[in-house]
């Protein structure tokens, strides 16, 4: 990573309100040089410079790292990450927050090779990758509610995304949603979904993202009853009829 990009990195962290350290910035370092090198070959990201990639990608999954520290401690937590694509934002958050546990679903296998490169090459522990749909993982008895947080982040709608990630929450957990400024209309649309799933909204934090004017909103749901076993629902129904 270039000193201007490493730059952005810290001081994008910090306006934040979290700083990074040294081993931090090494592994988002590296992490960058293989999402680069792999972007080549399989379609990872429509973003092309490191720049981009760090602002658009790093420090925007950092935003989330904001959110979670404040509902939670995050030191052994067990967090899934629904629909990770290349990572984001559970990679970043587990270089920040090294001692949760992580597991990253994803429906692509191209995808999903590469999230197992970079466990491999950043020596992570405590991480596994999930290659199929949420659907499927939620009926499972070993991945239904087993998850003290889902997060998700530009995945789907309110009323979809709260079928695949709530049935994945044990009760007491919670669900964050990252939404951009559409947030409002999507909640008013997605609150009988989330409730019909077990979810109560709870909050609603807002995050600016260094050097771009951009906002994110982070829809805080928690998880106060166990989901109905009718939920989810087979592959592709809560796209083509959502709650």
């Amino acid at each position: 990573m270039l000193k201007d990009d490493e730059n952005i990195l810290i001081d994008g962290a910090q306006k934040m309100g979290i700083n990074l350290y040294k081993e931090q910035i090494k592994k988002f370092s590296r992490f960058l040089e293989l999402l680069v090198q792999w972007n080549q070959k399989i379609n990872l990201t429509s973003l092309k410079t490191p720049r981009e990639i760090i602002i658009k990608h790093f420090l925007d999954s950092i935003s989330c790292v904001k959110v979670i520290n404040k509902y939670s401690d995050t030191e052994g937590i067990n967090i899934i990450d629904v629909g990770a694509g290349a990572g984001f934002p559970g990679m970043p958050i587990k270089i920040i927050c090294p001692l949760i546990r992580l597991s990253l679903l994803e429906a692509r296998k191209k995808k999903a090779v590469f999230l197992e490169k970079i466990i491999g090459e950043m020596n992570f522990q405590q991480v596994k990758i999930l290659n199929g749909r949420a659907e499927t993982f939620g009926k499972g008895a070993d991945y239904r509610e087993k998850y003290d947080i889902a997060i998700s982040r530009a995945v789907a709608r309110l009323n979809v995304l709260s079928e695949y990630c709530l049935p994945l929450v044990k009760v007491g957990g919670l669900f964050i949603a990252q939404k951009g400024r559409s947030y409002k209309e999507e909640t008013d649309k997605g609150l009988k979904a989330v409730q019909s799933l077990g979810g109560e909204l709870i909050g609603v934090e807002n995050v600016r993202i260094p050097f771009i004017n951009q906002e994110r909103y982070f829809l805080v749901i928690k998880k106060i009853k166990h989901t109905s076993s009718k939920y989810p629902r087979k592959e592709g129904l809560p796209q083509k009829r959502p709650l």
